[in-house]
Formats: structure tokens, C-alpha cells, sequence
């Protein structure tokens, strides 16, 4: 592509899910609603911090899940750009998820990215939407490298253990939960079900799929659990501000 990159100014974030794993936090409130411990602010409003930041000045969020709690959140806290809701009245799935908020994008013709509402991280959205399009791709995914839950342990050809690594990084990686799309993606995702089983394979059989690695020190890790609350928390305390 020549002449200067499209600017991403839209975003889709994905916060419609039960969040089972992390009650009895998420009896009385959506996922992206739960807060890090000592932030004092939700998952979604560092994700839309995070956004703006990055240039986003209008985003939809998908809500499922005790909706009214995330809406009146939104409604009551001034926020860094435009904020709009659609609600699923039943489960659509990842992918039926994002088809309908995109529909509602204010600017349909234009590329936007998607986050799922369970993720924290922090990273150059501008340098991954100039990846995706000095690839020519439909559609971008971030990938990430978390670290195994469970100590390591090092040997040598003879078998004698070397040392011990306490959570080393996974040698693998894995779909971070953020996205560049171009336009015409919407078109692609079903109406229902899981854009991971359907679209993205065709485009990856088609070489319109893109794979972005998050680059070395940014921070990444997905909420799922109690105990990714409380190692999130670590995490954090022991860095500078992000």
C-alpha cells in the first residue's frame, strides 16, 4: 500500500459473556465491569483509556450479561471518546457478537479493531493496524505468549536437571482477543456462532489472515479467573503505571 496508512478511529468490545469462573464477582456484575484490585476503575474503562489513546474516538460495546449494570456505569462515568451499546437478547456467540455491534459503527466503510471485554494489556494499536495493512489483510489478530502456570524444568541431553523456571513463557502462541478488521469483515462474520471456527479459517486457507506478535515487554493477560485478578494485581504493583 502506498501514500499514508488509513487511521482505525472505531472499535467493537466484546462484554456480553457470563464470566462463570470469576463468581461470585460476576453474580452482580458483567466481567468487564469487575475491577483490578487497587485500580479502583473496571476492566472496560482501562480498556476504553487504552483505546482512546490509541485514537479511537468511537466505540460500541456488546453487552449480554447483566447489561443495565455496564450501561449505567457508562452513563454515569465521563468517558475519553463515544460510547454506545447494543444488547444481545440471547447468546450470539463471538462471532454473532461482533456482527451485530459492527452493524451499528458509525462509520461502516471504515476499518475498526475488537477487543474482547476480558482482556488487559497495553500496546501499540497504530503499529498493528500498519502491520495489518503492509500485509494487505482482511483481518489482523494479535498474539500473545502468556506464561505457564507451572514451574519448568531444565535438563540436559543426559538428563540431569539444570534448573528450575518458576512460569516461563509459553513456547506457543495464542489469539490475544484484539483485532484489526478491514470493512468488508462484517460481511464474513455469521450471524450466530464463533468467527474463530468459521471466518477465520477461510480467510487463513485465502492468505487474508494476519498474525500480529505483540512485541517483547508489552503486557498482556486475560481475566478469567479469581486468581488472574489477584496475579494481575501483583503484576501491576510491581511496574511502573502502564
Amino acid at each position: 500500500m502506498t501514500g499514508p496508512l488509513p487511521s482505525v478511529t472505531q472499535a467493537v468490545l466484546l462484554a456480553g459473556g457470563q464470566g462463570s469462573r470469576l463468581r461470585p464477582y460476576t453474580d452482580t456484575r458483567p466481567k468487564p465491569m469487575i475491577e483490578i484490585p487497587g485500580t479502583g476503575t473496571p476492566i472496560i474503562g482501562h480498556q476504553l483509556a487504552w483505546l482512546a489513546a490509541e485514537g479511537v474516538t468511537d466505540a460500541v460495546v456488546s453487552c449480554g450479561h447483566l447489561a443495565e449494570v455496564l450501561q449505567d456505569w457508562l452513563a454515569a462515568t465521563e468517558l475519553p471518546l463515544r460510547v454506545t451499546t447494543v444488547v444481545e437478547t440471547e447468546p450470539l456467540g463471538r462471532g454473532g457478537g461482533l456482527k451485530y455491534a459492527a452493524k451499528t459503527l458509525p462509520r461502516p466503510d471504515e476499518p475498526w479493531y475488537a477487543t474482547n471485554g476480558d482482556i488487559w494489556t497495553r500496546f501499540s494499536l497504530r503499529e498493528m493496524a500498519a502491520f495489518h495493512y503492509e500485509r494487505a489483510a482482511t483481518a489482523t489478530l494479535a498474539l500473545a505468549r502468556p506464561r505457564i502456570p507451572w514451574g519448568a524444568v531444565e535438563t540436559n541431553e543426559f538428563g540431569h536437571v539444570l534448573d528450575f523456571v518458576e512460569s516461563p513463557p509459553s513456547p506457543f502462541l495464542i489469539n490475544a482477543g484484539v483485532y484489526v478488521f478491514d470493512p468488508e469483515f462484517t460481511d464474513l462474520l455469521p450471524e450466530r456462532g464463533d468467527h474463530e471456527r468459521t471466518t477465520f479459517p477461510q480467510l487463513a486457507r485465502e492468505r487474508r489472515l494476519a498474525g500480529y506478535p505483540l512485541p517483547q515487554g508489552a503486557y498482556w493477560r486475560a481475566i478469567d479467573t479469581v486468581k488472574d485478578l489477584t496475579e494481575a494485581a501483583k503484576e501491576l504493583a510491581a511496574q511502573p503505571p502502564l
